[in-house]
């Protein structure tokens, strides 16, 4: 399977997940179902980045399409409160962190103290998001989802640190597919076992049925579509959200 066939599959999960978030007689296993569309679109950046021509233009599009979706998120959950809430869906923005910690971890490989520079740069940002309510009063009727928005934190964002740790797996395991296997499966375990942990139904190690289809990626990218992947998610979103608050 090429990047963009892996792209689509991830973009009909995702559909169907948000189906089953927004309309409240969905069966639940379109929620089981999407577990793997952001696994699928997280594999797909990492080999992207792989062979991006210019990081900083695919991170700065990252970071602004992340800065697109924490407005359209403030302003829909603004517009419609109290009766719904839009949600937090901002899929960009684990993804740019991901990829700013690869060239991170990358630059400490070549060159240590650059690297040890870029990573304390990362560690300052962490800190800056925790002090920004004591710096700037207004900041404290903003959600945490709306502040890491704008100052990116490891830890809170839509899939947190856990997933970012495994978007840097993925990239450097990516020629070695047997160790990407075993790791991804190890999540997949440790998944089930914080869920079930904690009483719930476990529902995230679902996304182990992404794993054969990463296992058929042939290393070439296929047709292009680009914008339409990035236009698509805010796009089908915003619809979902307003075709739900119309039923009720």
């Amino acid at each position: 399977m090429t990047t963009f066939s892996l792209k689509l599959t991830a973009v009909v999960l995702m559909t169907l997940d948000h189906i089953g978030l927004y309309i409240p007689a969905a069966p639940a296993w379109l929620r089981w179902l999407g577990r793997g569309a952001y696994p699928l679109f997280l594999f797909c950046m990492v080999q992207g980045y792989a062979h991006t021509r210019s990081r900083k233009r695919y991170l700065l599009r990252l970071y602004l399409l992340s800065l697109f979706m924490t407005a359209l998120g403030l302003f829909l959950n603004t517009r419609f409160l109290p009766e719904g809430d839009y949600g937090n869906h901002n899929i960009f923005l684990p993804l740019f962190l991901t990829g700013v910690l690869i060239s991170a971890a990358e630059l400490y490989q070549r060159d240590r103290k650059r690297g040890g520079l870029l990573l304390g740069a990362v560690a300052l940002v962490q800190v800056f998001y925790g002090l920004l309510p004591w710096l700037l009063p207004a900041a404290r009727n903003l959600s945490g989802d709306v502040l890491t928005g704008v100052v990116p934190n490891l830890a809170v964002n839509e899939f947190g640190f856990e997933f970012i740790a495994l978007g840097l797996a993925m990239y450097f395991l990516r020629d070695r597919r047997e160790a990407l296997a075993a790791v991804y499966l190890i999540f997949c375990i440790y998944q089930f076992s914080a869920e079930a942990l904690y009483g719930g139904f476990p529902v995230q190690w679902m996304m182990v049925l992404a794993l054969p289809l990463m296992l058929r990626y042939n290393g070439e990218k296929g047709r292009g579509w680009k914008w339409f992947f990035y236009l698509y998610y805010p796009a089908h979103t915003c619809l979902l959200f307003l075709l739900a608050r119309g039923r009720g």
